[in-house]
C-alpha cells in the first residue's frame, strides 16, 4: 500500500518503493515496561492496559477499612476505580512514593473490571516476543503467582512479565 503510486503522484514507480526499504516488521507483541519502588523493571501486554495516567496524591481518595495494599479511589472518566500499590501487592518492600507531584498509575480491565496499579515509574512501550520468553526461577512466592515468566535483557535484570488478570482478580486485595 506504500508502495501504491495513486497515493504519491508525481513520483515514479523506482522512488515509491524506496519507502518501504528498512521498515522491519516488529517481532513480538507491544508491552509498556514500568518499574515498581524497589526498582524492579516488569511488563504487561499492552492489550491489558487500558490507560496510562498520572494523578496528583491528593486527587486519590483514601477510603477507610480497607486493605493497606489500596491507596483509595480515583475518578477515571466518570468512573470509579480502585488504586493499588503494585510493587507491595508484589511483596516488594518499599512502598511507591506519594509524595511527588504526580504518580504513575495503569489501569488494567478485563471483563467490566478496572484497576489502577500505582507504579514508581512508567518505562517505554517495547516490542517483545514472548517465544523468548523464560520460567522465572528467582521470585518470591509472594510475587509467583502473578509472573507469566521472564526474558533475559542484555545489561539488565531479567524483564518480568506479569499477568494482569491474576493481578486484577486477586483476592490479596481484599486482606
Amino acid at each position: 500500500m506504500v508502495g501504491n503510486q495513486e497515493f504519491f503522484p508525481g513520483i515514479g514507480q523506482d522512488q515509491a518503493t524506496d519507502f518501504d526499504q528498512g521498515i522491519e516488521a516488529p517481532e513480538g507483541e507491544l508491552h509498556l515496561r514500568f518499574f515498581v519502588a524497589s526498582g524492579i523493571e516488569f511488563a504487561l501486554p499492552a492489550i491489558g492496559v487500558s490507560q496510562v495516567l498520572e494523578y496528583a496524591p491528593d486527587r486519590i481518595n483514601p477510603m477507610p477499612n480497607v486493605s493497606p495494599l489500596l491507596l483509595g479511589t480515583v475518578n477515571i472518566r466518570g468512573r470509579v476505580v480502585w488504586v493499588g500499590d503494585l510493587g507491595q501487592f508484589l511483596g516488594e518492600t518499599p512502598p511507591v512514593n506519594t509524595d511527588r507531584a504526580e504518580i504513575s498509575i495503569i489501569a488494567i480491565e478485563d471483563q467490566g473490571m478496572m484497576l489502577g496499579l500505582a507504579v514508581e515509574q512508567i518505562g517505554v512501550m517495547a516490542w517483545l516476543d514472548s517465544s523468548k520468553l523464560n520460567v522465572s526461577r528467582n521470585s518470591s512466592d509472594s510475587m509467583a503467582p502473578f509472573i507469566k515468566g521472564e526474558w533475559i535483557m542484555e545489561d539488565s535484570e531479567p524483564l518480568k512479565l506479569l499477568d494482569q488478570v491474576n493481578i486484577l482478580r486477586s483476592a490479596r486485595w481484599a486482606s
